[in-house]
């Protein structure tokens, strides 16, 4: 079991509620370990996948009867976690002691998230969710052989948009950053940048002018963040989350809330952050050591780096390890 208390007592996105529908059964893993998510057909339930038998994965299983089965021995197991039947043994009660760890979940914004110690806080704050003026765009999940954090680091970075993702939002004619307000509180960070932008609302797309926009910045937790473009008609946020795999290995997905004045269709979105996913992919998979030093002398820093340094600053103080050299 990790040792890091912060993210063990944090909440965790783990999958999609779609994802799980009654009678469904999941293999997952979560900051090094391995997880079954069970649908009993009233809700979803997060255990250690692991048979207290002889040590199976009960993700092999199957859900009978508001049980979830072993399939190696047939042991069923009700929602509590305890075994209530070992069919070699029909008329024997189980021991006490045949039961699954499991693990507090809760789904919020259709999304299922799971705290695998004891939770400290609520899960973070999503103030568009409800806001019916905004359309719903779920992008990923984007698989990385990455520290969590270093992909973390990658959504606050506004310097690489123009460079890497030219001509998808931003422009290498325009790489300059405005810098604004940087506060680093006690449980969250925040801050506001500025950047020259693609204006794709104009006639011609292919000619569209430099516009500049500002982004308004928080981080929540260590793995879960979000911006918003505004004001203006034109508005856009992003709800952004990681799954922490392992140290080096997670998986990121997010809400793209779009409220704009034009139709846009959603496969327009969805090909646009593909393709941004997938040069992000290619870079933060490169970056060595794939995990994040909190140490500043391991690596160089530029002026535009001031959200990255306070991001790795905030985490040191908190504690966090997982990830991290």
């Amino acid at each position: 079991m990790v040792q890091d208390q912060i993210l063990l007592n944090d909440w965790h996105v783990i999958a999609r509620s779609q994802d799980l529908q009654p009678g469904t059964v999941l293999h997952k893993r979560l900051l090094g370990s391995d997880l079954v998510l069970w649908h009993n057909g009233d809700k979803v339930l997060a255990w250690q996948d692991l048979c207290p038998h002889r040590g199976a994965r009960l993700s092999l299983g199957y859900v009978n009867k508001q049980t979830l089965v072993c399939s190696y021995h047939g042991l069923a197991f009700n929602s509590e976690g305890q075994c209530i039947l070992a069919p070699a043994n029909p008329d024997q009660s189980p021991p006490a002691r045949a039961c699954v760890k499991t693990y507090q979940l809760l789904e919020r914004y259709d999304l299922l998230w799971v705290c695998l110690g004891t939770p400290k806080q609520d899960i973070a704050p999503f103030s568009e969710w409800d806001d019916p003026v905004y359309r719903k765009i779920f992008c990923g999940p984007y698989h990385y052989h990455s520290s969590p954090l270093r992909t973390l680091e990658n959504f606050i970075d506004p310097a690489h948009f123009p460079i890497m993702h030219s001509g998808l939002f931003a422009h290498a004619s325009r790489p300059e950053l405005t810098h604004y307000e940087l506060e680093s509180l006690g449980d969250q960070i925040r801050f506001k940048c500025g950047l020259w932008e693609l204006d794709f609302s104009s006639a011609n797309p292919k000619e569209a002018p430099m516009i500049f926009n500002t982004y308004h910045y928080r981080i929540f937790r260590p793995l879960v963040a979000y911006f918003k473009l505004g004001p203006g008609e034109h508005r856009l946020n992003v709800f952004y989350t990681i799954t922490p795999v392992d140290e080096d290995e997670c998986v990121a997905q997010y809400w793209l809330m779009v409220n704009s004045a034009r139709e846009i269709p959603v496969e327009v979105y969805l090909n646009i952050q593909n393709l941004v996913a997938s040069q992000d992919i290619a870079i933060v998979n490169s970056q060595q050591p794939r995990r994040l030093p909190l140490n500043l002398q391991a690596e160089v820093h530029l002026p535009s780096d001031r959200y990255s340094i306070a991001y790795r600053q905030w985490l040191k103080q908190q504690g966090i390890t997982f990830g991290t050299i």
